[in-house]
Parts: C-alpha cells; sequence; structure tokens
C-alpha cells in the first residue's frame, strides 16, 4: 500500500435503508475499505460539541453486503473528530433543512479533519442557487416566492416552465406547467406555500423527453464521467430516485466548456464532489451535499469511477494533513 492509511468517517442517511447496488456513498466506502483505510459511521444525531472542538459518536464500520444492515457495527467511541479522524465524508442526503444546516456549521468547527464537501462551500452553495453564479449557462431562470412573478416568467418562456423548490432532492416536488392548466394557481399556492417560500422556475427543455438529462460528476473540479438520466414514460423527471432509467453517456464540447467554467469556482469553495445537471446542452443544477450516479455510471463504463475520487482523496490528504 503506496498511500498513507487514513481514518475515514462517513456521515450519512441511516445504513439500515442503504441500497448497495445502487448507493455512492457505499461505493465510496467499498472502495475506501478495498483500499486499507479504516472506516467509521456516524449520523445527523450523533454530532456534538466539547468547548468548541466538533465531536461525534464514532463507530467503527465494515461492509458485508450479505447482512441486514449490510455492514458489521463496532462499539461506539464518543470521540473529538480532529482526534480521531483524518478524513469526513458528509454525505447526508437533502433535504437541506434545520438540522442539515446546524450539522454542517458544527462541522465548520473541524480545524484538522479534512471534511468534504468542505461545510463552509455547502453552507454557501444552495443546490439549486449555485448554479445561479454561471447564469449565462443556464436556460432562463427566475427565482420567487410571489406567484405574480412567477406568472410573469411563464409568458416569458413561451407558457411552459419547470417550477422546484429551493431544497428538494430526488425530483421531490418538481412540477412541468402550462399556461392552459388549469391547476396552475393552485400548483403555485403549492409550491410556494402561499408565497411563503422561494422557488426555482425554468424554460421547459424539450430534450429532457427526447435525451435525458445529463449528471456529470466532478471530482476536485474535474469531470468523472457522465449518466444520460432517462425519465419514464408519462414522467418529466428524469431522477433515478423517482425510475429514471441510466443509459451510458459520454462528455461532450459543450459538458467540458461548463466544467471548465465551474471548476475553479467548485475547487475555491472545497466543493470536491458534486454532481452537475445538464439538459440540452444547459446547465440546470449544481448538486452539492450527496451526489449520486457513481455505481451507474461504472456498470455502464466498464470502470470502478469511485477508485479515483478515493485516489484523489489520498493526494488531497498527503497535502493538507499533518505528517504522522
Amino acid at each position: 500500500m503506496s498511500h498513507r492509511r487514513l481514518r475515514m468517517a462517513f456521515l450519512m442517511d441511516p445504513i439500515e435503508g442503504i441500497d448497495v447496488r445502487a448507493d455512492t456513498t457505499w461505493a465510496l466506502m467499498r472502495e475506501a475499505e478495498l483500499r486499507g483505510h479504516e472506516l467509521f459511521y456516524l449520523e445527523l444525531d450523533d454530532l456534538w460539541v466539547d468547548g468548541g472542538r466538533p465531536a461525534a459518536r464514532l463507530r467503527p464500520i465494515r461492509l458485508d453486503p450479505s447482512r441486514r444492515p449490510p455492514a458489521h457495527l463496532g462499539e461506539v467511541r464518543d470521540r473529538v473528530l480532529d482526534e480521531a479522524v483524518d478524513v469526513l465524508f458528509q454525505r447526508k442526503d437533502p433535504p437541506v433543512d434545520d438540522a442539515y444546516v446546524r450539522a454542517t456549521q458544527l462541522l465548520t468547527l473541524c480545524r484538522r479533519a479534512l471534511v468534504l464537501n468542505r461545510p463552509q462551500g455547502i453552507l454557501a452553495a444552495n443546490e439549486k442557487l449555485y448554479a445561479l453564479h454561471f447564469a449565462d449557462l443556464m436556460p432562463e431562470t427566475r427565482v420567487s416566492r410571489r406567484i405574480g412573478d412567477l406568472l410573469q416568467f411563464l409568458e416569458l418562456v413561451d407558457g411552459e416552465m419547470i417550477v422546484k423548490p429551493l431544497e428538494g432532492r430526488g425530483g421531490e416536488g418538481i412540477f412541468h406547467v402550462h399556461r392552459e392548466d388549469r391547476n396552475l394557481h393552485s400548483i403555485l399556492e403549492q409550491s410556494t406555500a402561499f408565497e411563503t417560500r422561494w422557488v426555482m422556475a425554468q424554460r421547459y427543455l424539450p430534450q429532457i423527453r427526447t435525451e435525458g438529462d445529463k449528471r456529470i460528476l466532478l471530482v476536485d473540479g474535474e469531470p468523472l464521467g457522465a449518466i444520460w438520466r432517462v425519465p419514464g414514460e408519462g414522467e418529466v423527471r428524469a431522477n433515478l430516485h423517482v425510475g429514471g432509467r441510466a443509459v451510458k453517456a459520454s462528455l461532450d464540447e459543450r459538458d467540458r466548456e461548463i466544467a471548465d467554467r465551474l471548476s475553479p469556482a467548485l475547487r475555491r469553495d472545497g466543493l470536491f464532489f458534486v454532481g452537475i445537471d445538464v439538459i440540452g446542452g444547459y446547465l440546470t443544477e449544481v448538486n452539492v451535499t450527496s451526489p449520486t450516479g457513481i455505481q451507474e455510471m461504472s456498470r455502464l463504463d466498464g470502470v470502478v469511477h469511485e477508485t479515483r475520487v478515493i485516489e484523489r482523496v489520498e493526494a488531497l490528504a498527503a497535502t493538507e494533513l499533518p505528517p504522522e
């Protein structure tokens, strides 16, 4: 083993509900374990702070897909994170609610442990809003919680748009609306919670039906690979979580142009592992919390893409962590 053996913790949703055939966190854990790193498991409720030092109830974990849950968990260890782990993957799924934000704020207190993605970057990078730093790469987009603003935008984009919550995940709460829809006002009332919640509206891109949306994973600002996510029959949402189908994809010139534009900002903001969504050559989202799709991409490409992710983590740790 030429690399340094690292103590890696994974902050994630309960492992009891994990799908070992599809889950990206599982794939990263498996690769880290195969490369000889020591793994720890924790959930959101396990975080705490002692006198300004972030701590957690850590459990050693050994993966075992034949079990349910698919792992052997060791005894709980109450430990200060900067002393107990070298790398902490923050892989808790959205929604980005108050508990998620508070946990992320606690992780900003880490001084030695390498937290990926950087909590400061996650706090600044709402998955829907971050892309607006690159608005010229996006379809026409408006963010508002006023129904009148959204209706005006609908007319500007030829009477057809997508409306989605800023805190959503896995396609939840996404609506495809038309100016002729008799339920239009009701949909906008529900989406905005009667004008108390901001939503994002974007021009509807018909390529979602013919091509799907392209999920591109980036590691340390560099494209790892891509898959097409094709919606099921009668659906406008391509998310795999709601029945979208993964299809092999390659990166074209437009994809690389988008990645090149985002790369310096992602590195600056400590957004080490992200997934961007591209429809018809337009950037629609930048997913920074727990981007998915690596297992589907690996199967379709015949390459273990998670190897490259963990190799980049090892390289980052070699430059940023103090010597052993």
